[in-house]
């Protein structure tokens, strides 16, 4: 899996505060949507990725690590990658993702959108 792979998924999850326009949640989730993809907001709008309706493909976590693990602990959705961007990462969590073998990448998304994005 590389950031090209994930880059042509359609349901993204952005973990974050996705209403503050000086957050990178807030960006990431608005270039994600322009771009065409569909998105769903946890943090701010929804409170947990359970809140989500359908399957996700993406967690894109955008949120300090400890709110972040503490979400995907509890998360009960099925999803195919989760994306970690700069920042968001911890010992802790990073800890969790290989004991549980989560599909993870760190990297960024809007370095994604800009080498990868999908073609509507």
């Amino acid at each position: 899996m590389n950031l090209k792979d994930i880059m042509q998924e359609k349901v993204f999850a952005v973990v974050g505060d996705t209403l503050n326009e000086e957050k990178y949640a807030y960006k990431i989730k608005n270039e994600l949507m322009d771009h065409g993809y569909k998105v769903y907001s946890v943090g701010k709008e929804l409170t947990s990725l359970n809140d989500i309706s359908e399957e996700i493909d993406v967690i894109d976590l955008c949120i300090n690590p400890s709110k972040g693990l503490t979400l995907l602990k509890e998360c009960e959705k099925k999803y195919k990658y989760i994306l970690i961007q700069p920042g968001a990462e911890s010992k802790a969590l990073l800890e969790y993702l290989d004991r549980t073998h989560a599909p993870f990448l760190e990297g960024c998304a809007l370095v994604g959108l800009r080498l990868y994005a999908k073609i509507n």
